[in-house]
């Protein structure tokens, strides 16, 4: 195709602080590009984003100074937002965006409140039954809202509210289980049990499972193991499985997420909304553990609704026992019957066209296409390895020259560098 001679149209994706809210803005910014858009993430200075977009080419990046709201902490969190505020508005005034998007979390409403300012249709994405603080004010302000969970619609204030389910990264698909067990050293034959916190570990999780090992080592020795800690925890696991004699991988991050979740019989697991969509989307059966301390307790009602599908097993951690994680695992894993039907009942949770309706609605509200902004080269996202238990393989490459990344420092002065050139 011949390029377009306009520029490209821009969309920038507010998407930082945990996989939760990164990877479902990776897989609507790799629809965007797919498009023949320019896309900027928006991220926090945090470890988990940083390591997980470390090498991502056919994206911006930019990291914000932004700060969580923690209570004690209000001054650093006011004086973080209105950083990031002057940030992205100086960011904006350069390469002004067409569209802005909104994943939930700490680094979303400052950016999205400067891309207003500067013109741009705004978006926003909860992933979660309960929305999020930030998502909930937010809901008032942008043009449109998207959802994961029906149950959000009517709380969000907005009337323009589309049910999408969250989006996934196309790699996180059904494979074949024996191939992911042998590229893991695992016997193909023998169970594997996932066992993950989300995209920076559970040490609720890791405690519940260690507690457990003995009897899970005299009913079923022979179920295999891979455990993601976080990473304080490693070590310590390693050293459980290993004195049962139990076979077993421990990682505190993971790489290949999808390689993982294709080579689970179950997991136990965090209920985070991108977790879930992810299970869903590689028919997984797991056990939910809720975070106890999530805002608004938004993770059990997200296991709840899991359950009441039929799609999982829902565990509270304040209330669990060895012996109740053992129950529920056997019944599960022994019995087959149950877990074809844990999987039958995950297919309605799986939204894999997700980040295409939201790529495609935000286009049309902004008035582009393919001539009006849009290039119509499209250039794929390459996506890095990532070190969280929610990343996975990179996308082979069309052939396309990788956009070079752009950063944002978090310390003073906010210089920006977009392919070559200093605009802050």
């Amino acid at each position: 195709m011949i390029p377009s001679s306009q520029p490209p149209f821009r969309v920038a994706i507010a998407c930082g602080g945990t996989g939760g809210h990164l990877f479902p803005g990776l897989a609507v910014a790799e629809q965007l590009v797919r498009r023949g858009c320019a896309a900027t993430l928006l991220i926090s200075p945090k470890e988990v984003d940083q390591e997980a977009l470390r090498g991502l080419s056919g994206v911006d990046i930019v990291t914000l100074p932004a700060v969580g709201l923690k209570r004690g902490e209000e001054i650093a969190f006011v004086r973080g937002f209105i950083r990031s505020y002057r940030a992205a508005a100086k960011l904006f005034k350069a390469h002004p965006p067409q569209a802005a998007l909104a994943m939930g979390g700490f680094t979303s409403a400052p950016p999205i409140l400067a891309a207003k300012r500067s013109g741009a249709r705004t978006f926003l994405h909860e992933s979660n039954t309960i929305p999020g603080r930030a998502n909930r004010w937010l809901s008032r302000v942008v043009h449109r809202a998207f959802v994961g969970f029906p149950a959000a619609v009517g709380r969000l204030r907005n009337r323009n509210v589309t049910v999408t389910g969250t989006p996934v990264r196309p790699r996180f698909q059904a494979r074949v289980a024996a191939e992911c067990r042998t590229e893991l050293g695992f016997d193909p034959a023998r169970p594997v049990l996932l066992v993950m916190g989300g995209s920076q570990g559970a040490s609720g999780i890791n405690e519940l499972v260690l507690q457990s090992l003995p009897l899970l080592a005299s009913r079923a020795p022979n179920w295999q193991w891979c455990h993601l800690t976080g990473p304080g925890d490693a070590a310590r696991v390693r050293q459980a499985y290993a004195a049962l004699k139990l076979r077993a991988v421990v990682h505190p991050f993971f790489a290949k997420m999808e390689l993982a979740l294709g080579a689970a019989t179950m997991a136990v697991s965090r209920a985070g909304a991108s977790s879930l969509a992810e299970l869903a989307a590689m028919r997984v059966p797991a056990i939910l553990v809720p975070y106890p301390a999530a805002t608004d307790n938004h993770q059990f009602h997200n296991a709840r609704a899991f359950e009441a599908s039929g799609a999982a097993r829902l565990l509270e951690q304040r209330s669990a026992t060895p012996e109740t994680l053992v129950q529920l695992l056997l019944e599960v894993v022994e019995k087959p019957a149950v877990h074809e039907k844990m999987q039958t009942a995950l297919a309605q949770w799986h939204a894999p066209y997700a980040a295409e309706q939201i790529a495609e609605a935000m286009l049309a509200l902004a008035g582009a296409g393919m001539g009006e902004g849009c290039r119509a080269d499209s250039q794929p996202v390459t996506t890095p390895s990532a070190r969280t238990a929610n990343a996975g393989n990179s996308p082979k490459s069309s052939g396309s020259a990788p956009v070079s990344p752009l950063r944002i420092s978090a310390a003073g002065g906010y210089k920006v560098v977009l392919h070559g050139e200093r605009v802050a």
